[in-house]
């Protein structure tokens, strides 16, 4: 073959083109070889499978094979006939043959020859790493899919877990199995197997073998530890845990472990549950609409973490209230109703214990039994009646449409005094045992909404009304000593020295009796005092007139004496505009002979807002009804 001619200059810029062609298709190249190493991997695995029919002899051996070395020596001619391969370059065409040397071409084409090598070298590897890719994934789908026949496998264990059938749940027979709460579970329960049942508070799966769940039980927590072992947890039980939603309720049966460290994320810090039994009494929904966790956050956390640059999600009070029923699971919560039960049992047991009767009272009447007064009205069976709740439209923070009433009515001997003296001792006794036994309750609020302790006086402060009107004035809040702030004056807190005008003879504001608290509080040391003899006008028609002035009346937290007289009662009925006929029943009743009595009655809601320095009395109602609020 003839030696090859030099290149002119334009065939030099055009194969300089061509090299860099040649980086994109060796990329191609590299990504075409890959393609054909997994096509080939296929082939394999296809071909192993059927390798007894390849293994089995060929009738067409003769076809193809390694040549023996005997048959490539010399021997004989054959007359077979090799065609030359032709090469186009640059549009030149060469012919090589088999048995002769190529000529060696110019210094261009030598150096393009070595880059396209390198360029082929660099696409081997790239190939390389491509097949290498591709076969850890093909070893990592073999492994995974070789864990899910495992999971998904029948499970010789599935006896201990899974979710109960509404039969299972119906009352059929007593098992005799014992639960112990998780309040209970403490270091001396060591070793020992238990049940417990409750919420799952908290799911977390460290691995497919492994899990924690978290479960609650009246405000207490424990956790509990899933760990693949023979015989008692399975691959299967874990899945299971960890596909379990929150809030769902749960039976977890165990044995009781001691932690080298204490459990941070759960209320029994010395023990843990390794357990052996796992079964879904009642499932949640996957996606709940308000979590327990962002509910039970403070407004502190939130705050800190917003300094810190993190987003803390925060549930208005709106949403709670929604979604009551989920909000009344956090830890204040449960705190603040178990306080609010402490409250009316104390009330109970104390008036007991002083000669007092419970009674259950009508909560229908026929007409209005507070003067001045808005009331809900109803058809009862034809006839006009009102509920005893007000119908007032208190936008506050501190009213309530329907609220619970903690009432007190008793004989008196010759003076109001003994009322002011019961409400005394009973509050003072009250104050003092949810201190004692409510600790834990009161930390679990304050640790979401921060408090300190109530400020009272062994021996009760008593202010008159006057005296209270003469304290805001000496620290410049001018009130008219029969002044009231009307419905209109209240929702404008705060603006009585703006100049809002105030209605005659009336009743302090929110603001007026904060602000007087507050000098209370700074005067006497105490926030718990009775203010009396406020102005007649803004009382109900039964309450009974001061002797001494008569347009003040005796008047006790929320009460005072009553009026016994009956033409008396009904002047004063008349006065405040209520029908006499809708309430003559009770008017009669005094003519039968009535002691002189008074009374208090005090809002259960409010008593527990105001212990526990909350800042809105829809915190201490189940289920708040105010003017806007009638759902949940």
């Amino acid at each position: 073959m003839s030696s090859e001619p030099q290149n002119p200059p334009m065939e030099l810029q055009q194969q300089h083109q061509e090299q860099e062609e040649g980086s994109t298709q060796s990329k191609k190249a590299a990504k075409k070889e890959a393609a054909k190493l997994e096509k080939l991997r296929r082939r394999e695995e296809k071909s192993a499978s059927g390798a007894s029919a390849v293994d089995a002899p060929d009738p067409l051996a003769a076809n193809y094979g390694d040549v023996p070395l005997e048959d490539l020596q010399s021997k004989a001619v054959s007359g077979r006939k090799w065609i030359n391969i032709k090469i186009t370059v640059n549009n030149l065409s060469k012919f090589i043959s088999m048995s002769s040397e190529p000529q060696n071409p110019p210094m261009e084409l030598q150096q393009q020859h070595q880059e396209q090598e390198e360029g082929s070298t660099q696409s081997k590897k790239a190939a390389k790493k491509e097949a290498a890719k591709l076969e850890k994934l093909r070893r990592r789908e073999e492994k995974s899919a070789s864990g899910a026949s495992a999971v998904d496998a029948p499970d010789p264990l599935a006896a201990n877990y899974g979710d109960v059938p509404l039969e299972d749940l119906q009352s059929k027979a007593v098992s005799g199995r014992k639960w112990i709460e998780i309040a209970n579970l403490n270091e001396e329960l060591k070793d020992q197997n238990v049940l417990i049942r409750g919420r799952a508070h908290a799911i977390r799966s460290v691995s497919k073998k492994m899990a924690f769940l978290v479960v609650r039980e009246r405000g207490f927590t424990v956790q509990c530890v899933l760990s693949v072992a023979p015989d008692v947890v399975s691959l299967q039980m874990v899945k299971f845990a960890t596909g379990l939603s929150k809030e769902s309720y749960v039976d977890v049966e165990g044995t009781i472990s001691v932690p080298k460290d204490p459990i941070i994320g759960a209320s029994q810090q010395q023990v843990e549950i390794q357990v052996k039994k796992l079964y879904c009494i009642s499932k949640a929904v996957p996606a709940l609409p308000i979590n327990i966790e962002d509910a039970a956050r403070g407004e502190i956390e939130i705050e800190k973490a917003l300094q810190a640059g993190k987003q803390l999600v925060r549930v208005n009070q709106d949403t709670r209230l929604n979604f009551r029923v989920l909000d009344l699971r956090t830890p204040a919560n449960q705190g603040i109703f178990r306080v609010q039960c402490q409250v009316e049992n104390i009330f109970r047991q104390f008036l007991l214990a002083d000669g007092f009767v419970g009674i259950h009272t009508p909560k229908l009447i026929g007409g209005s039994s507070e003067g001045g007064s808005a009331v809900f009205k109803l058809d009862y069976k034809g006839q006009p009646a009102c509920p005893v709740f007000r119908a007032e439209d208190s936008y506050t923070h501190r009213h309530l449409c329907e609220f619970t009433g903690l009432d007190v009515e008793m004989e008196i001997k010759e003076h109001y005094s003994e009322v002011m003296d019961i409400v005394d001792r009973l509050f003072v006794a009250m104050f003092d045992s949810l201190n004692e036994k409510c600790q834990k309750e009161l930390e679990a609020i304050g640790k979401q909404y921060p408090f300190e302790p109530l400020k009272y006086l062994r021996k009760t402060l008593r202010l008159t009304f006057q005296k209270g009107v003469q304290m805001l004035k000496e620290a410049g809040v001018e009130i008219d000593p029969l002044g009231d702030l009307n419905t209109e004056s209240e929702r404008k807190l705060g603006q009585l020295e703006a100049g809002v005008e105030i209605d005659p003879l009336g009743d302090l504001n929110t603001e007026s009796e904060r602000k007087l608290g507050q000098l209370v509080l700074e005067k006497y040391g105490t926030e718990f005092y009775i203010l009396h003899r406020y102005p007649l006008a803004v009382r109900p028609f039964y309450t009974m007139p001061c002797s001494d002035d008569p347009a003040y009346r005796e008047e006790i937290i929320s009460g005072a004496q009553r009026v016994h007289v009956p033409e008396f009662l009904a002047t004063r009925a008349e006065a405040c505009g209520i029908d006499v006929k809708t309430i003559s029943t009770y008017i009669d009743s005094f003519g039968y002979g009535a002691p002189l009595h008074g009374g208090f009655g005090v809002g259960l809601e409010r008593v527990v807002m105001l212990f526990c320095a909350l800042n809105n009395i829809r915190k201490t109602s189940l289920f708040p009804r105010d003017p806007l609020r009638i759902a949940p």
